[in-house]
């Protein structure tokens, strides 16, 4: 009877072990993804696209004066996303998978926004993914700019002359384990660039 129970026992402790090693695995495996900021699209002013727009003379009447106005009311939203390049080393043998990722958004060293996403990404190593982030942010909150100077901030983020620009995230990833989702243990900062300028 005590060797039986002793045998259930290690079956037990093998069936727990199983998952438990599963789940550092994934955790390893995430924290030996690499992530950088590959580039910032669909950048918006006060409505205004920047997409196409280089310098502040680019700017038609019109435009302009959506940034004056904007400026005037002191609420100049700045829409963006910011694409995230994360990359599964190739000599890692397991498979990242995220489930979340909560992050705030600091710019020039100043905390700004927050927010989650809720989409599923695997990390295949040797495979490099695309993690997008979708920003909006009042940069008057913020940065108190002047028209020009949100304008010079934009642009800086989409990497087309403007203002140099730090951008850094601070994020929580959510992992998928076999005992279930965990929180990464810490915050990490997963990204930090200069972009923009002259």
């Amino acid at each position: 009877m005590a060797s039986a129970r002793r045998v259930a026992a290690l079956a037990l402790a093998a069936a727990l072990t199983a998952p438990a090693c599963a789940t550092v695995r994934q955790l390893t495996a995430l924290r030996q993804v690499d992530f950088a900021i590959d580039r910032v699209s669909g950048v918006s002013l006060a409505g205004v696209s920047l997409d196409q727009v280089r310098s502040f003379a680019d700017l038609d009447l019109r435009e302009a004066g959506r940034l004056a106005a904007a400026v005037a009311r002191r609420q100049v939203p700045a829409e963006f996303t910011l694409h995230l390049r994360g990359e599964n080393p190739a000599d890692n043998p397991v498979t990242a998978r995220m489930l979340r990722l909560t992050w705030t958004l600091a710019l020039n060293g100043r905390e700004t926004v927050s927010g989650t996403i809720d989409t599923t990404y695997t990390f295949p190593p040797g495979e490099p993914q695309d993690v997008a982030v979708p920003v909006r942010l009042d940069l008057y909150e913020f940065f108190q700019a002047s028209g020009r100077d949100a304008f010079e901030l934009a642009l800086g983020l989409l990497g087309a002359g403007g203002r140099p620009t730090e951008v850094s995230l601070r994020a929580v990833p959510v992992i998928d384990t076999p005992l279930g989702a965990i929180h990464y243990p810490t915050a990490i900062t997963i990204v930090r660039r200069i972009v923009g300028g002259p």
